[in-house]
């Protein structure tokens, strides 16, 4: 006898379907509520607007870092030096081409991870059961078709695909390949930024070297006066006319000479010293260094293409240090976003464990092969999907997040320091430029004067003047011998300044029939595809390349204008927008 049973509380379909969603709503909101907050920045300083309190010239937007090195140097000899090394002969770009190749490899293999895997799969086997077992037992009685029972020893043929794939619903994976492919352009800049060390390097070197001949020339036109008059002493010793014409003078300015002698094997050794140091950035063995033969005075009267500084904010652009730490600083932007996003559960789609880990196979499976494309009956398809989310004991996710905004801490205050040094470089070394420059007119002077009294000292010592002896000639020639000296070693350091301005303003990346590389273009595989900023839609873009940065609040990850600092900090996610 049937009795009708009522169930109390009995609730509608659609309020359980509710509750279930509001469950589900309430896992993936929980794991937010324990995220710290972010540490802020603090404001670096603001980026002067011009460079009037170091630069006598008018400011200007005209920039020295646009000249190509060719025409800067105007110096054919040097020109090809620099190009030799650039074309592939210094070792230390190779190895940043190695890095960049690197940071290459590491986007590419980052720029698939928030797609599915596929995999394809065979089996080929055979499978009998005991007849003393169910299964065996079992398996003479089932029919694969009306009237047709399986062999006495069945095969197992399978051909699957394997399917899994990670929803990447908190833009995890895509922040993550974002942040390699600004890092990849970071190596860009990090290798450009090498470029225009080594143009500067070579060019010191090359004037450093010129300076060496000219030091050289200078020791032979003294140690030429002075063996001059150590033949005038001798003769005076010979034939006194004085009572100070004795050995005195001659042993003197045999001194003089055989010092100078020395001195002149020194600067030998070091002209061989500079000359490895410019083979070796070149990339080549020991070798003479071909090299512009200028006379003393075209040598202190040359000059490299005028200065244009133009204004500070042109740092932004035109250095490649600063574009390489704009770039690490919105780099480690998304990798904040990167961390946060494991507060949340994790959502992927796949079957049952694997040899390969959880998958879900879709293909075709008979006993024997003739059947493997009977469909539908062969087919075999296993899908399921796994949610799970953090809610115990997440330290180790609170650290990895909080050591993500340390990195961005550090990122942002290297941002700072790059700007600050880069600003300091060029004031600093206009001024060395300048001073240098006008003491370059008064030894010049000073030379002149020196010349004069060397030759007056020498005829009256000639001619046995009373009042002029020996060492009024000796200090003469020393005094000449050293003032050429400081102006050699001036001149020096002036060029070595302005080689040093047009590498702070960013010079030495165009020439060598180059392009510019001041637009760095991420390779095949780094194509414009849109990647994860604060935008869910993944609009937002590379940064690309800019005549000057912009700001604007709402979008984060951006950089600031060049007078204010890099704040706010790049947004980790919505809730700190």
């Amino acid at each position: 006898m049937n009795l009708p049973v009522t169930v109390a509380n009995m609730k509608p379909p659609g309020y359980l379907i509710a509750r279930a969603i509001a469950c589900s709503m309430l896992l993936l909101v929980l794991p937010s509520c324990g995220i710290p907050n972010l540490r802020p920045a603090k404001p670096g300083l603001d980026l002067p607007a011009n460079y009037t309190t170091a630069y006598d010239g008018a400011a200007s937007l005209e920039n020295s870092s646009q000249v190509p090195i060719e025409d800067f140097f105007k110096d054919p000899k040097l020109s090809r030096l620099i190009c030799q090394a650039l074309a592939g002969g210094n070792q230390e770009l190779r190895i940043l081409n190695e890095d960049i190749l690197i940071a290459n490899n590491v986007v590419l293999g980052q720029s698939g991870t928030y797609l599915p895997f596929v995999s394809l799969g065979a089996t080929a086997g055979l499978e009998k059961f005991s007849k003393f077992t169910p299964e065996g037992t079992a398996e003479e009685q089932l029919q694969y078709l009306p009237g047709q029972f399986y062999p006495g020893l069945p095969g197992n043929f399978l051909l699957t695909a394997n399917i899994s794939w990670q929803l990447d619903i908190w833009r995890q994976l895509r922040n993550a390949r974002d942040a390699a492919k600004l890092r990849f352009l970071a190596s860009k800049e990090g290798r450009n930024y090498a470029v225009t060390r080594l143009v500067a390097e070579i060019a010191e070197n090359y004037y450093m070297l010129m300076a060496l001949d000219k030091r050289l020339e200078n020791l032979d036109s003294i140690i030429a006066l002075q063996e001059r008059s150590l033949e005038i002493a001798k003769l005076k010793k010979q034939f006194p006319r004085l009572p100070s014409d004795t050995e005195l003078p001659v042993q003197r300015f045999q001194a003089e000479v055989s010092k100078n002698q020395s001195q002149r094997l020194i600067t030998k050794q070091d002209i061989i010293q500079v000359e490895n140091r410019i083979n070796f950035l070149v990339g080549r063995y020991p070798q003479p260094v071909d090299r512009d033969t200028k006379s003393l005075s075209d040598f202190i009267n040359l000059s490299l293409h005028a200065l244009s500084i133009g204004v500070p904010a042109q740092l932004l652009q035109n250095r490649p240090d600063i574009r390489q730490a704009e770039r690490e600083l919105a780099a480690t932007g998304l990798d904040v976003k990167v961390a946060r996003a494991r507060f949340f559960p994790q959502v992927a789609l796949a079957g049952p464990l694997g040899p390969a880990g959880p998958y879900s196979p879709i293909g075709v499976q008979a006993f024997n092969p003739k059947y493997l494309f009977w469909s539908p009956e062969s087919m075999i398809v296993s899908f399921a999907g796994d949610i799970v989310g953090p809610v115990i004991n997440k330290r180790a996710i609170r650290a990895d997040y909080k050591t993500a905004n340390a990195k961005q801490l550090q990122a942002v205050y290297g941002y700072q320091r790059v700007i600050l040094n880069a600003f300091t470089e060029v004031v600093t070394r206009v001024s060395k430029v300048q001073n240098y420059s006008k003491s370059i007119e008064i030894k010049r002077e000073q030379v002149g004067a020196l010349e004069k009294s060397v030759g007056l000292a020498n005829d009256l010592y000639r001619f046995a003047r009373q009042g002029v002896d020996y060492m009024d000639v000796l200090f003469a020639q020393r005094d000449l011998w050293t003032a050429r000296l400081n102006l050699i070693e001036t001149k020096q350091e002036q060029l070595s300044g302005i080689v040093n301005v047009y590498q702070a303003l960013g010079g030495g990346l165009l020439g060598c029939g180059c392009g510019n590389p001041r637009l760095p273009q991420p390779g095949p595989s780094l194509s414009q595809a849109p990647q994860g900023g604060s935008n869910p839609s993944g609009t937002e873009q590379l940064p690309s390349p800019r005549k000057l940065p912009d700001y604007n609040p709402t979008q984060p990850g951006r950089l600031p204008l060049p007078s204010k600092p890099p704040m706010p900090l790049p947004s980790p996610g919505p809730t700190l927008g």
